[in-house]
């Protein structure tokens, strides 16, 4: 929920295991949340709790370019003092819970703390692809710039989190003198797919509504949610005095504080019964529900909400094994290096992290736990070493597999005609040409999710979908089939179809590949 605790860095004895010999590493695509916050809203004062935190020292050296008369650019240095409305709107200093009035935080801002842990993020993922599997450079240079692709969502703490992660891989000391700036990727909040985006989506937005109004209705009046009032109540406001799913504020506005506050210093702590075990411990599991258990049921859901980024995740993989396959120049959105990259990292948050995870059927709302900060997910996409000498040219027709009924309709949207201006490595594994089929099937997919392997239900479900020997490498087959079945053809035209139906059918879709007993309804 709070602070992400890593693991140690893999031992010898684990690197051989994680990346097999027969192996060769390709691409690396990292989805990464942004570092420790501030609290996006300003909650429980009377609880103690300062409104201002003192904890962002780059409000201190602020730098952005200007232009100067005579046309040159220049950079204008300066500090951020914030300001608030006092006794009859009169101006007033906002100040820390000690009287700071410099490096004084806004509502969800990325903390010192936040820089930090991104930072040796960043660190980690250096000592891994650089350090110990040689993968990427020591040093960034001209010709190697472009090895590492960047992007990040709209949201400041998210562009942050992403250059003090590069910077964790290529520190200064590590970068040519003569590179030019480097190049991160952003788009406009009406086009952003990197974290699942109601304000952008009005049918995902319903969805969303319903999926939440349902797990009010499930637990406002059960056990949980009467001892957290017993715990939390008296700190409620006075115009809602009870703690609820629904409440004001939402049981998620009470986490986002729990978490932030936990992470952070004594000048910033809620009272102690904020923290109890059995208080985060029920806190957490509602709040997972109501924000993810849309993925588990619903296949519209997954589509609306994180389709699109797998996607996304899912057509870089095709366009590398386009790019390095020497009989066929590379095809497709490549635009400037962009989908040749060895590694990428994108600045994201909590809900890109775990929407993906559920949707793939990785992450269990009933089980596993809200992200941490830092929490990140490695797509890694490998190559058999020996496939260009197995390689038919005359490649055979694909092979035939009998799907089980209880996925197959997933599926049965994957078949429509791609429209002419999709790039071949947009299209669905089922309108794939028999030859570019088989060049994925020379190629496997593994996740680290917090430097641990995960196991895709889908691609564990037989034994042509993985790796002989280790389920979590999924065949790049397999793993784009589970992604074609909820990938839009047309995200922003979907959102706004099926404006005003239920949200939720009578039958549950499962994500690709889960079996229904091993998911608890809820």
């Amino acid at each position: 929920m709070t602070t992400l605790t890593p693991r140690p860095a893999y031992s010898p004895a684990e690197l051989e295991k994680l990346y097999p010999s027969n192996l060769e590493l390709q691409q690396v695509q990292i989805l990464l949340r942004h570092g420790e916050r501030t609290p996006v809203g300003t909650r429980f004062q009377n609880a103690g709790l300062a409104p201002y935190w003192p904890y962002c020292t780059a409000a201190r050296q602020l730098k952005d370019v200007v232009l100067n008369s005579d046309g040159t650019w220049d950079y204008l240095s300066w500090r951020r003092r914030l300001e608030r409305l006092g006794p009859n709107d009169a101006p007033i200093t906002s100040a820390g819970s000690r009287g700071e009035i410099d490096g004084v935080c806004e509502p969800g801002e990325l903390t010192d703390l936040g820089r930090q842990t991104t930072l040796a993020l960043g660190e980690r993922i250096r000592n891994l692809y650089v350090n110990q599997l040689s993968f990427l450079p020591t040093t960034a240079t001209v010709d190697t710039d472009n090895n590492v692709s960047l992007r990040a969502t709209p949201i400041q703490r998210a562009l942050e989190s992403v250059q003090q992660a590069y910077t964790g891989l290529y520190p200064p000391t590590h970068r040519a003198t003569a590179l030019p700036p480097k190049t991160i990727v952003r788009r406009s909040i009406q086009d952003e797919t990197l974290f699942p985006n109601e304000s952008a989506c009005p049918r995902f937005r319903e969805l969303a509504k319903a999926f939440a109004d349902r797990t009010a209705k499930v637990w406002n009046d059960g056990p949980e949610i009467r001892y957290l009032n017993s715990k939390l109540g008296k700190w409620m406001p006075e115009a809602t005095p009870k703690v609820a799913v629904d409440g004001h504020p939402r049981l998620s506005g009470l986490m986002d504080t729990i978490n932030a506050t936990r992470a952070h210093g004594s000048a910033t702590k809620l009272p102690k019964e904020f923290y109890e075990q059995k208080v985060t411990g029920y806190v957490d599991r509602i709040c997972t529900e109501e924000w993810f258990v849309g993925y588990q049921e619903s296949n519209e859901y997954r589509t609306l909400g994180i389709g699109a980024l797998i996607g996304d995740l899912s057509q870089r993989m095709v366009e590398k094994v386009r790019a390095n396959d020497v009989a066929t120049p590379a095809v497709g959105a490549i635009v400037a290096g962009e989908g040749d990259f060895k590694l990428s990292m994108s600045g994201c948050h909590d809900t890109t992290i775990a929407s993906a995870l559920t949707a793939l059927g990785a992450f269990d709302v009933s089980r596993d736990h809200w992200p941490n900060f830092t929490s990140n997910i490695a797509f890694e996409l490998f190559r058999r070493k020996d496939a260009l000498v197995v390689r038919d040219t005359a490649a055979a027709p694909p092979k035939q597999t009998q799907r089980p009924s209880w996925w197959s309709t997933l599926f049965s949207s994957t078949t429509a005609t791609t429209s002419s201006t999709a790039t071949l490595a947009r299209t669905p594994l089922t309108d794939l040409p028999p030859t570019e089929r088989q060049k994925l099937e020379e190629h496997y997919v593994r996740l680290r999710y917090n430097d641990q392997p995960i196991t895709i239900p889908f691609c564990a479900a037989q034994k042509d979908r993985h790796l002989e020997g280790d389920e979590s490498f999924c065949t790049l087959t397999a793993f784009k089939q589970a992604a074609d079945s909820f990938t839009p053809k047309d995200w922003k035209g979907q959102c706004r179809m099926n404006l005003g139906a239920p949200a939720m059918g009578t039958n549950i879709s499962r994500p690709p590949g889960w079996v229904d007993e091993e998911v608890k309804v809820v």
